[in-house]
């Protein structure tokens, strides 16, 4: 498989390697003084670049014909038109907010917690995230996707950043050292409380995740999240 790269920083780098240990050939870099017109030739393009330059590198793919696989959040109010520009070509997209198996089987823990515990009004719900102090976009898009799973359950109408509201998840972010990334999701009430925890050891979940996707995505047509990936019984971790 060929791949372009869209972005090359430290997320990069390890699709970098792992691409190449699962026998693929990587044969565009697109850095951020990188001046590639388009990609034709690749089989697949791979986004983790910065939430800035997200749209631009998307649709240099899309508008290459090439599948895009992103993982750059932070840049979603864009995304109706990414769609619409997929369609209009006939191209495929996957976006995921974390391409971790395990981050996605905490997605689904999530939510069926979600539906037990809306019924009990006695249990106040908060969502904490901790990364690394480089890490552009506050909160993270893997904590709004637990918020957003937790607001389909019926009981909350929003999410807000670092402040308590009625009817509202409050997410707390944290950015310190070289944290790859920790979530909890919190529900406590005046004599005990309930956590689910998930914490990222590496990068390399989220690469192999991507890299997956991207062979996954091969003659495909049509915008894709990564639980397509994972519920597709033909395609294993």
């Amino acid at each position: 498989m060929k791949i372009a790269l869209l972005g090359y920083g430290k997320m990069g780098k390890e699709i970098e390697k792992i691409s190449k240990e699962r026998g693929h050939c990587i044969i565009f870099k697109i850095d951020k003084d990188s001046d590639i017109k388009n990609i034709k030739g690749a089989d697949v393009a791979i986004n983790f670049s910065t939430p800035d330059s997200a749209v631009k590198n998307i649709e240099l793919g899309l508008n290459s014909l090439v599948p895009v696989i992103s993982g750059t959040t932070g840049w979603l109010s864009d995304f109706k038109r990414i769609k619409e520009l997929s369609k209009k070509l006939k191209t495929s997209f996957l976006y995921s907010s974390n391409f971790s198996l395990g981050v996605n089987l905490f997605f689904d823990l999530n939510k069926k917690l979600a539906n037990i515990m809306k019924e009990h009004d006695e249990y106040k719900l908060n969502i904490e995230e901790t990364h690394h102090i480089k890490k552009i976009d506050n909160p993270s898009g893997t904590a709004i996707s637990l918020a957003e799973g937790i607001i389909k359950s019926g009981k909350y109408d929003g999410w807000t950043l670092n402040e308590e509201k009625d009817k509202v998840i409050s997410i707390k972010s944290n950015r310190i050292n070289e944290i790859h990334g920790v979530h909890k999701v919190n529900y406590s009430s005046t004599i005990d409380s309930i956590e689910i925890i998930h914490t990222a050891k590496n990068r390399k979940g989220f690469a192999l995740g991507a890299i997956i996707s991207a062979e996954w995505i091969i003659n495909k047509k049509g915008i894709f999240e990564m639980k397509d990936v994972i519920n597709d019984t033909k395609f294993k971790f």
